[in-house]
């Protein structure tokens, strides 16, 4: 969704885009679009079997531990199919790489063997995080992340965390910090090396590669994020997916508009189908929905569901953001994805999150203390839970009252934020990478980037001189005694 909006918007404004994916745009894009398309290919069976999983709904128990190994073998698996593909290693093998690319834009999130065009070609790259400002992203810009107020993006945790939390927060930090390092990052260099060693030029490490990047997009903005330190190249614009309402189909329309009690609306996201939904949570929601006096678009993927209530419409796809739109729409039923979050807030619709995995339950989590949310934990639905959650956001008017005001503040922007990733995008283009721009802290072994190095030679010159100290008091304290015996001998 963000990348789509990309392309099209600088397509727009004239710029010739060649894009590697594994989801096709379409082919009316212009004579200035060139797309390398990534055949389909499963990675579920292999998350099954690590994961021991027969369900995504079963990654509604997933430690953090889990999610990194996951993220690892599905980036690996990913990548190196990707590297594969014949037309990639094309872009690669090319001998006229000068002038031929200005800029190479690439989602931050478990491809990185890829940075190696932006050497291949000799051109500046900007990242994009879908996922919005992760922790280890701060590291890439040459910023410190204070993890006693940061949460990880995986936790749900918020800004205010007490003791306990702080533990766990650093804990888990550490820990993907050193996963990323020692273990992920290896096998994508491991990558580079087997696919990419006949290029004629070095081909740096990804730990160097990744810190390269002139700009750093990201799918965020306040207030669904906490404020953080961060440099001038990490340019928040979350929303940018969002675009005025457009016309909805007629029974959607007929269906909102004759809701005079109100409409919810249902989506589990794209990758979380409520199809595959345990039978008796799909029970729960049925009963809940019958008893309820306002109307249910719901997102189902198949037609397994027979016997609705009269007041639910169900469809395999639905125009998530024209919906939310609809001034009859009083409540999202939400998973917490971020693109979704984002539509909920920007059309001021209070949500009931049900977070599976991932950043799901840190947006979530952030709503609901925000006051224009609340949260059910999908293992913990039961009819009356799901029943007291609904009628508390549909009845108390807190929530919508709440949602207004950080409707409000998530609008109020100096720029759009289209106009924002298009600014910088061309900014970093003018100035050929932009490199005024980068943190000197990039340039910084890790422990000198962290102080490791002045802590300890502040520690040395204090033990240093403790000792001493101690030293001349034992020192003194043995000339003394020798005295004193010398005094009793006499």
């Amino acid at each position: 969704m963000m990348h789509t909006v990309l392309i099209k918007e600088l397509l727009k404004r004239g710029h010739e885009v060649t894009f590697i994916t594994g989801m096709p745009l379409g082919k009316n894009l212009g004579e200035n679009y060139t797309e390398i398309l990534i055949p389909e290919n499963e990675f579920w069976p292999e998350v099954q079997k690590m994961l021991k999983t027969k369900s995504v709904y079963d990654l509604a128990s997933m430690t953090l531990y889990d999610f990194l190994k996951m993220c690892d073998l599905i980036g690996t698996l990913s990548t190196e199919f990707a590297l594969q593909q014949p037309a990639v290693q094309e872009i690669f093998r090319r001998n006229d790489t000068k002038n031929v690319y200005d800029l190479l834009i690439v989602e931050q999130f478990y491809q990185e063997a890829f940075l190696a065009l932006a050497v291949k070609y000799d051109i500046p790259t900007i990242a994009s995080s879908t996922l919005g400002h992760q922790n280890f992203m701060s590291q890439m810009m040459g910023v410190i992340t204070p993890w006693s107020f940061v949460p990880h993006g995986s936790l749900p945790l918020d800004d205010k965390m007490n003791f306990w939390e702080r533990v766990y927060n650093t804990m888990a930090s550490l820990y993907d910090d050193y996963f990323r390092e020692f273990v992920y990052f290896p096998k994508q260099d491991a990558l580079v090396q087997k696919y990419l060693s006949h290029l004629p030029m070095k081909i740096p490490s990804v730990s160097e590669m990744k810190k390269n990047a002139s700009v750093l997009l990201l799918n965020s903005f306040v207030p669904l994020n906490s404020p953080r330190p961060a440099t001038l190249g990490m340019v928040e614009v979350g929303g940018m997916h969002i675009y005025p309402p457009k016309a909805l189909p007629a029974d959607i329309k007929g269906f909102l508009d004759g809701a005079k009690h109100g409409a919810i609306y249902f989506s589990l996201g794209s990758q979380v189908q409520s199809a595959h939904m345990p039978p008796e949570k799909l029970k729960a929601f049925l009963a809940v929905f019958s008893k309820l006096k306002q109307r249910i678009l719901w997102k189902f993927e198949d037609d397994s569901l027979t016997d609705l209530p009269r007041n639910v419409m169900i469809k395999k796809w639905m125009p998530q953001g024209d919906i939310l739109a609809h001034p009859n729409v009083k409540l999202f039923i939400t998973h917490g994805g971020l693109f979704g979050s984002q539509e909920g807030v920007h059309y001021g619709v209070p949500m009931l999150g049900i977070p599976i995995y991932c950043d799901q339950y840190l947006n979530i989590n952030k709503a609901t203390k925000a006051g224009y949310a609340l949260t059910l934990n999908f293992n913990d639905i039961t009819s009356e839970k799901l029943e007291y959650s609904l009628k508390e956001l549909l009845e108390n008017p807190k929530y919508q009252n709440r949602m207004k005001e950080v409707s409000a503040v998530f609008r109020d922007r100096p720029l759009s934020a289209r106009d924002s990733a298009m600014y910088w995008i061309e900014y970093v283009i003018r100035h050929k990478g932009a490199r005024h721009m980068r943190s000197a802290g990039l340039d910084l072994a890790w422990y000198e980037f962290y102080l490791l190095d002045v802590i300890g030679f502040f520690a040395l010159v204090i033990f240093g001189t403790i000792g001493a100290i101690v030293l001349v008091i034992k020192m003194l304290l043995g000339s003394k005694k020798n005295k004193d015996n010398k005094k009793k001998i006499n």
